[in-house]
């Protein structure tokens, strides 16, 4: 390989690897913006109350309700989740995924996604109705709920329900499946012998600000398809519009009955979602209250049109409320049933999801086959070298062209110093006189870029790869290499991660660098000494660069730097040995 384009490649790859999520913008949000400086302050027609500011005044907010007796909550026992709905206020704040734990090490607590107001770290999903006037009374967040079951499961729904004491019987049907979907049924029944109008509504409700994990390369905050639109919203500018509203930051979109669009609070690898019926128009709205410093996170729904209960008659309407893992196959399973319009897109496979979720499909799928993530890895790897073998011979037949045109273009250089543009007008003729393209060995390097930076997501973003093992000491591919050579591996007691993040490197970063070594022992040393040693360095940069990475990108690295050596032995010998059967031929 010629080293100036195996440099270059170096360079491209650290430079996409660090700073390409970093220099991308972030999906601006006109519309969301212009929304809500038109909303804020409108009723919309039929007197219906504002979307959001009428939705949660503060003295409704769970945080004044004193600690609950167990025998305030209904137990939800179904066969991926685990936990609690608390009664009063109909709030399901208590939910515990059981199938994930949030480290590998054995006793790990299993992740919790959903947590009581009172709690460190809040996150809850709240039902409601408005009224438009002041004379029907509604419940809120100190309401007791009955409950006509003693516990929620898959075979055994539960129906809420509270009197308002003037003619009004509201209820709550929930029915939990057995993965993370809970079908959700919002009925009023109307004795009053008059028709009452009111607004159905939902809301997330976050009332920390977490620790993003995910950095420039995984979105987490609010999120919403509405319309067909992906609407994404950081922690910080939520709390950014909050200033610049005097406390109270909202944005608000419009929503049509057909649409099948959602919303919620996603992190990394968790999303909480409400999936709202189809039977009527709802506004979608991102808000931030700062409560005393702790701050409330909030996605609502609210609906357009008020739901009219006829006298003696019965009035529903329907959603859904998502909490658990974002598995891939899941989510596109649930868009399809629910009519849920891009539920997958609340995994962020990026600006190159056309390319990055074919590459999770293959890799998920040799898992699947070899049982392995990181076998899925390497035999990936092995058919991205496959397909690209044609390109690399290419490539290696227009090196061997430019080293022979390394005589003239050494004297075209001669030629012209200081003369930049007659020496490239000269080369150009040369090129074309000799029929070299100096691009084209390129060619390969440039495909396989796009590739590594999408693999590289994936093992970032998908739940699928998190606490996946490979092989002895890794045991989890989306976390870098635990092992240390500046701690002799473990045998001293100590981290030295803690005085500086650059002291760390494992034993496949430093495998990788002896990769790339082997690479440069293949290829002549650049003529330019300056250039020489930085060359020398890369494999030293290279291993503490990716020794911060997910070891299963330096896996897949160094495996993919011992099939280019491998596939350069192979060609050369080809070429060698042809190029030997051509003088044997002529000297006979």
């Amino acid at each position: 390989m010629d080293n100036k384009r195996l440099f270059l490649a170096v360079v491209l790859s650290v430079a996409i690897l660090v700073g390409f999520e970093w220099l991308m913008p972030k999906q601006s949000h006109p519309v969301l913006h212009r929304q809500a400086q038109q909303s804020t302050h409108a009723t919309p027609a039929g007197s219906a109350p504002r979307p959001v500011t009428d939705l949660a005044p503060p003295g409704t907010q769970p945080a004044a309700i004193a600690p609950l007796s167990p025998d305030a909550r209904l137990p939800i026992d179904a066969t991926r989740i685990q936990g609690s709905i608390d009664l009063v206020g109909a709030r399901l704040d208590d939910l515990v995924l059981r199938d994930y734990q949030e480290t590998i090490k054995p006793g790990s607590p299993h992740v919790r996604v959903l947590e009581p107001q009172d709690q460190k770290q809040p996150n809850l999903v709240q039902l409601g109705w408005s009224s438009s006037g002041t004379d029907v009374k509604v419940p809120d967040g100190t309401t007791l709920w009955t409950a006509d079951q003693p516990k929620l499961t898959p075979e055994t729904p539960v129906t809420l329900s509270w009197e308002n004491g003037a003619g009004l019987t509201f209820q709550i049907a929930l029915a939990v499946d057995r993965n993370y979907m809970f079908t959700i049924e919002q009925r009023v029944r109307n004795t009053t012998g008059q028709p009452v109008s009111l607004y159905p509504w939902s809301r997330i409700s976050r009332s920390y600000t977490p620790q993003v994990t995910g950095g420039y390369l995984v979105h987490e905050g609010p999120i919403a398809v509405v319309d067909g639109r992906l609407e994404e919203m950081s922690y910080t500018s939520l709390k950014s519009k909050a200033a610049e509203g005097g406390g109270t930051g909202w944005s608000a979109l419009q929503a049509s009955g057909p649409d099948g669009g959602w919303g919620g609070i996603t992190d990394k690898y968790w999303l909480t979602a409400i999936i709202p019926g189809h039977d009527q128009p709802v506004t979608a709205s991102y808000r931030y209250q700062p409560n005393d410093g702790a701050g409330t996170y909030q996605v609502d729904f609210i609906s357009q049109a008020p739901m009219v209960v006829a006298a003696g008659a019965i009035a529903s309407t329907a959603s859904h409320v998502f909490a658990g893992a974002k598995e891939v196959h899941l989510l596109e399973a649930y868009q399809t049933q629910l009519h849920a319009t891009d539920f997958w897109k609340a995994v962020d496979f990026g600006w190159f999801a056309f390319l990055t979720k074919p590459i999770f499909y293959v890799l998920d799928w040799l898992n699947t086959a070899l049982g392995n993530f990181g076998l899925a890895l390497l035999a990936f790897t092995l058919i991205v070298k496959t397909l690209f073998f044609p390109l690399a011979i290419k490539q290696f037949r227009s090196m061997g062209k430019m080293k022979l045109l390394t005589p003239k273009m050494t004297a075209v250089r001669e030629r012209h110093k200081g003369d930049a543009m007659a020496m490239n007008t000269e080369m150009m003729a040369l090129y074309k006189q000799e029929g070299v393209n100096p691009a084209s060995g390129c060619l390969p390097m440039l495909v396989q870029i796009p590739v590594f930076w999408c693999l590289y997501k994936d093992l970032v973003v998908t739940i699928e790869m998190r606490h996946a093992p490979f092989f002895g000491w890794i045991r989890d591919l989306s976390e870098p290499d635990p092992t240390n050579i500046f701690n002799l591996f473990g045998l001293i007691p100590f981290d030295p991660g803690v005085l500086s993040p650059f002291l760390h490197l494992g034993v496949w970063p430093i495998v990788l660098g002896g990769t790339m070594l082997l690479m440069q022992k293949l290829n002549p040393p650049p003529p330019d000494p300056m250039q020489a040693r930085l060359f020398q360095l890369m494999p030293l940069i290279f291993m503490f660069v990716l020794a911060r990475q997910p070891a299963g990108l330096v896996i897949y690295y160094c495996w993919n730097n011992l099939l280019t050596v491998s596939q350069q032995w192979l060609i050369q010998r080809r070429t060698h040995l042809g190029g030997s059967r051509q003088v044997s031929t002529v000297s006979r």
